[in-house]
């Protein structure tokens, strides 16, 4: 089964265990998700059955939108309610100036990515490295901050949104927003990632991929059946020369190619639309 949806995945599990139940839900073994939610976050996770898991690349899934909550004062490894040490009390802070530090968090920023994190370190996962106290140094990160907004702020807890770039380590952003208020610690007490790029979570509903994909269309006007055995197809037989990715509609069918030095190769070949 080709299904292509946005889920909505609850706080308190996996991401791997969420997508399981809907394997069981909807009675598939192929599956697979863009955007891995950590499990104490909970929102959008865009999720691909059959040959649409090989789509996500394609997808427009970019700015992403999450809205978090700051606990100021508490010091966590994971920056977040998993692993709290201790909880530091202080007066409260003037609401101008939490806004002030928010806004100062808009355009490109380098930061480090929190220890207990997915990234690879010689073949390893940072978090399983950070669980077992083996000592490492993650390289610092570039992500876009397009747009940060404070929506309450009650002492010691700061609620905001931020509209990022793919990749942005929102916990990295509490931290950060803790230490430009002067405060050494902080860590998030929740986190909802509200949409993925055009993708908002619709009940499930399935999803047109030939209006889904973040790349251009362009239109293959030789032989079908070429498209049909996935033979070589000619630059001449397409309407579109410039070197770039496309795809091509065939109907009941698309497939993705790219042209590089006046060949084309594919990048998907037919793919069943459902």
């Amino acid at each position: 089964m080709n299904r292509l949806f946005v889920a909505y995945k609850p706080s308190g599990m996996s991401s791997n265990f969420f997508l399981s139940r809907l394997k069981r839900k909807y009675k598939t073994k192929k599956a697979g998700f863009s955007g891995t939610l950590d499990p104490f976050a909970k929102g959008v996770l865009l999720v691909g059955f059959g040959s649409y898991t090989k789509l996500f690349r394609f997808l427009d899934k970019t700015p992403k939108k999450y809205r978090a909550t700051l606990w100021l004062g508490a010091k966590s490894d994971s920056l977040d309610t998993e692993m709290i040490e201790d909880v530091a009390t202080f007066p409260a802070l003037a609401q101008k100036d939490v806004e002030h530090v928010l806004k100062s968090l808009e355009g490109e920023l380098e930061y480090e990515p929190p220890i207990f994190s997915a990234k690879q370190i010689n073949g390893k996962r940072a978090y399983d490295l950070a669980r077992a106290g083996i000592a490492f140094t993650l390289n610092t990160i570039h992500s876009t901050i397009y747009e940060t907004k404070l929506l309450h702020y009650s002492h010691p807890f700061i609620t905001f949104e931020a509209t990022v770039s793919e990749g942005t380590y929102i916990r990295s952003l509490g931290r950060i927003i803790s230490q430009r208020l002067g405060v050494e610690h902080g860590s998030l007490s929740a986190l909802e990632r509200l949409n993925e790029g055009k993708f908002f979570y619709e009940q499930e509903r399935a999803l047109d991929i030939k209006k889904s994909l973040n790349i251009p269309k362009n239109h293959y006007t030789g032989a079908s059946e070429n498209l049909k055995y996935g033979r070589v197809l000619a630059l001449s037989d397409l309407q579109e020369h410039k070197a770039g990715t496309y795809w091509l509609d065939n109907g009941d069918t698309i497939s993705i190619i790219t042209i590089k030095d006046e060949s084309v190769k594919y990048e998907l070949g037919r793919i069943e639309i459902c």
